[in-house]
């Protein structure tokens, strides 16, 4: 903004309410006089916006920085639960879930189970052994992973269908146990 529009501003600033609505274009010059108020309030409202996008972005930067830090130290706390739940797991089983005033700590344990790796090498394997019923335009793999089996060949945990012949393209997902913190 420069020093003209900012006295067209003052002169904005100074001028009475009733004075404000009373006021109407007549002729030319107060046309013009219109149009300088105009210019001088679209500057400054450039300057506003410029301003507040610079203190947005600083902002978001500071905001930015202070949650990194907040999520790093969060991240900390949960390994150290997640840490003491699993020795309170060793020792008690049942101990699946710790319930304090603050805060919950849950375990979940999933099986071991087939999980498909190559979806070409099922399909080519279901239709050779005739297992048709769990083919659509794919593998039928919620239907196809409930008729199969976990073995171990070869010291190796390898996935079997019905009728005992391994399966290519699956391989065994280890069993897991995960911890989820509530606050």
């Amino acid at each position: 903004m420069n020093e003209l529009q900012k006295v067209e501003l003052l002169e904005v600033e100074s001028t009475e309410e009733f004075e404000r609505y009373s006021f109407q274009i007549t002729d030319m010059n107060s046309l013009n006089w219109v149009f300088r108020k105009l210019a001088a309030l679209s500057a400054k409202e450039k300057d506003v916006k410029q301003l507040a996008d610079t203190e947005r972005e600083r902002i978001n930067d500071w905001e930015n920085r202070e949650l990194i830090s907040i999520c790093s130290d969060k991240n900390y706390f949960e390994s150290l639960v997640s840490a003491y739940h699993a020795k309170q797991l060793e020792e008690n089983p049942k101990a699946k879930t710790l319930s304090t005033p603050f805060g919950k700590s849950k375990s979940r344990a999933s099986k071991p189970q087939p999980n498909p790796v190559d979806k070409d090498k099922l399909l080519q394997h279901v239709k050779a052994t005739g297992m048709t019923e769990f083919i659509k335009e794919e593998v039928k793999w919620g239907d196809l992973k409930k008729v199969l089996h976990i073995h171990e060949a070869d010291g190796q945990p390898v996935v079997i269908d019905e009728s005992g012949t391994i399966v290519e393209g699956v391989e065994v997902e280890p069993s897991s146990l995960s911890f989820k913190v509530e606050v």
